[in-house]
């Protein structure tokens, strides 16, 4: 496929087939990597804009929502990915909002220990942290979250990049993916 084509295939929402499983960059207290618990909800729109919607769980399952994340920006296309025929590098830019709403009270209570400047965190209720400072993601004042991944498209299934096996996240072009994560199947 050419890139038009893939542009235009993509078009529409996309959602996870399961509860996904990464890497985080925290550890448990043995040294081991923790897990880190998703689903995800994406819509692509011409003029390569998108949304997606995170929920972070506690859990294998996807029972126990942590928090949701929804993520409004823009894709830029990189060129093609060398992980299989046909996939392309995408920059991923949350330009529009990043916006971060706990859904259990203990998620809500760590972002009222370890933020300052916002309202107080509280289930249900959402906050944009796009362009603030935000340690618990590693965001400094005036950034703009960022991310080198990938897009590949198999049988009607979408393929982006899985996380780095310790936990490092596609913040620059040297941590770009090169293994393909769980795919997301059209809604």
């Amino acid at each position: 496929m050419t890139l038009e084509e893939i542009k235009k295939s993509i078009v529409g929402e996309w959602v996870s087939i399961a509860p996904e499983i990464r890497p985080s960059s925290l550890k448990n207290p043995d040294g081991s990597i923790k897990p880190f618990y998703l689903s995800r909800q994406f819509k692509y729109q011409a003029g390569d804009k998108f949304e997606l919607l995170v929920t972070n769980n506690a859990d294998a399952y996807g029972k126990i929502p942590l928090a949701k994340m929804l993520i409004r920006g823009h894709m830029e296309w990189k060129g093609a990915h060398p992980i299989a025929d046909g996939a392309q590098k995408v920059n991923f830019t949350a330009d529009e909002e990043y916006t971060l709403t706990p859904l259990f009270q203990a998620f809500a209570d760590a972002m009222n220990q370890f933020t300052k400047g916002f309202e107080k965190w509280e289930i249900g209720k959402g906050q944009n942290i796009l362009k603030r400072a935000f340690p618990p993601f590693g965001l400094a004042e005036g950034q703009i979250f960022e991310e080198y991944d990938l897009v590949y498209l198999y049988k009607d299934m979408m393929f982006w990049g899985a996380r780095n096996i310790d936990g490092r996240g596609f913040d620059k072009e040297e941590n770009r993916p090169t293994n393909l994560q769980i795919p997301l199947v059209r809604k």
